[in-house]
């Protein structure tokens, strides 16, 4: 019999040690997460190549902000999932769609504002 779970204590400090080894487990068991940092890897590459400004920086970081917490969260739904049950059920398919297609749905915009911010200023270098 497994033992019963025993949450860590709630330190601030604490907070953040499972917040980052949430972070890295999500990095290691998914291998979405790692197309997103590279598309975003790829993002802040072009648009320190092509001096975005501020704002604009401030609307690709919230955009690759966006589509890394929910690709953690689907992370998670999957990782619940795997843990309720291994076998064949239709609400736990139903949920880990739903997950995905949330990932799909902010990866989408997020393409849009980079579109949006980066092609005229890529389309410019060009001549």
């Amino acid at each position: 019999m497994s033992e019963e779970f025993e949450p860590p204590p709630h330190s601030f400090v604490n907070k953040f040690k499972c917040a980052f080894r949430g972070i890295a487990v999500g990095s290691r068991s998914q291998s979405s997460l790692l197309v997103h940092l590279v598309a975003a890897a790829l993002v802040i590459g072009v648009g320190a190549w092509l001096k975005v400004s501020a704002v604009e920086w401030c609307l690709l970081a919230l955009c690759i902000a966006v589509v890394l917490a929910l690709e953690l969260f689907n992370s998670s739904i999957e990782s619940l999932a795997r843990a309720i049950d291994r076998r064949h059920n239709e609400q736990l398919r139903d949920a880990l769609d739903i997950a995905s297609g949330a990932v799909l749905v902010g990866a989408i915009g997020a393409a849009v504002v980079g579109i949006v911010i980066l092609l005229p200023r890529f389309l410019q270098t060009l001549g």
